[in-house]
């Protein structure tokens, strides 16, 4: 191999955290440079990437509804893998991961990279700031540490085959995307669902705009919201002035009984 990348969509830092912490684990273990390669972004995600077979990718993105962010899948076409090794890498808020790691793993080998391990990490969700608040944390930054060196172990091994591909056995086929429900048992609808702005807290610094990943927020007016919105939440956790928020009925019934539920602490879990 000749270098380590560190790949990821990160709306709120979780992660971009993640990845990198593997990627620079592993770029020590193997005395490799290491590059990081953001995607967050619109702009960025209108160019084709390519990686060469040499390259050792760790690959991150979040869980949104149980899989990955549906904005994302025209993307994995942009992406060249030519044969690069690949760890998947996925982070879900506390809940569960259901079907993003397994369906990660198969648009990465569509793309022509090959998965030879691979992991679900807990991060603090983005609805809210009580939810595997602070995740990851240091036990987590140990479980990926621990999982740095299994990877390094794996690959350093003699009897390595890099096609034989790692099995995700969390989640099944065909995907399908986690529904909340209210008190009823009706399904919430939120996708339509946008951030609104408390004027008067406003300050007009511009970084909703800025940090939000579809380029939704109108920079000149920025409590005009222009396009989809994903509910990743980082124009609301990166307001310094709490200005940002949600007032949907449903997207608030869903926000809470997420926090009421799920209070136990998630781990990870990894697969080789």
């Amino acid at each position: 191999m000749k270098k380590v990348y560190a790949v990821y969509f990160s709306g709120t830092g979780t992660t971009k955290r993640t990845v990198n912490f593997i990627a620079n684990n592993l770029a020590e273990r193997f005395c490799l440079p290491k590059e990081e390669f953001n995607f967050t972004f619109p702009k960025i995600r209108e160019e084709i990437k390519e990686f060469e077979k040499d390259d050792l990718v760790i690959f991150g993105v979040p869980v949104i509804a149980g899989r990955v962010p549906n904005v994302l899948l025209k993307y994995f076409e942009k992406l060249k893998g030519n044969g690069a090794i690949v760890v998947p890498i996925v982070l879900f808020g506390n809940r569960d991961f259901n079907d993003s790691l397994l369906e990660l793993s198969d648009l990465l080998i569509n793309s022509n990279f090959k998965p030879i391990a691979g992991g679900a990490f807990v991060g603090e969700h983005s609805f809210s700031k009580v939810l595997a608040k602070g995740r990851p944390d240091e036990k987590d930054f140990s479980i990926m540490k621990e999982f740095s060196e299994k990877i390094y172990e794996k690959i350093s091994r003699e009897d390595f085959d890099s096609n034989k591909f790692v099995e995700i056995t969390h989640g099944e086929r065909p995907f399908k995307y986690y529904k909340p429900k209210d008190a009823e048992g009706n399904h919430i609808d939120i996708r339509k669902v946008i951030p609104k702005t408390i004027t008067n807290l406003c300050d007009d610094c511009k970084v909703c705009a800025i940090v939000c990943p579809m380029g939704s927020i109108d920079y000149n007016n920025t409590e005009k919201i222009t396009g989809i919105c994903i509910k990743c939440c980082a124009c609301i956790k990166k307001c310094h002035t709490s200005a940002k928020y949600f007032d949907d009925e449903g997207y608030l019934y869903h926000k809470k009984d997420l926090e009421e539920k799920y209070k136990r602490r998630a781990e990870p879990e990894l697969f080789y």
